[in-house]
């Protein structure tokens, strides 16, 4: 059981670890490019250029990190033992 239990944590934690950073990427991505909102359009189209690749670097890091612990939080809870 113990086998079973570090597997389903494991790969909970890794997919919601995946899915936060692709989440928190694109969100962050959007707030940054926000600031951009305001140029012309040329200016703005080198804005988002600019400011993108920070922006999703920056969401994915805290995404995976964000998820991976939930995700790891979740799948012991609910893989634990019951105290009866």
């Amino acid at each position: 059981m113990t086998n079973k239990r570090i597997l389903i944590c494991t790969c909970l934690a890794l997919s919601s670890g995946f899915f936060g950073g692709y989440i928190g990427g694109q969100i962050t991505s959007m707030l940054h490019n926000q600031k951009c909102q305001n140029q012309a359009w040329g200016w703005q189209q080198m804005c988002n250029a600019w400011v993108t690749p920070k922006a999703i670097w920056q969401g994915s890091t805290a995404g995976i990190w964000t998820g991976t612990i939930l995700g790891a939080f979740v799948g012991g809870s609910v893989t634990r033992k019951s105290s009866h």
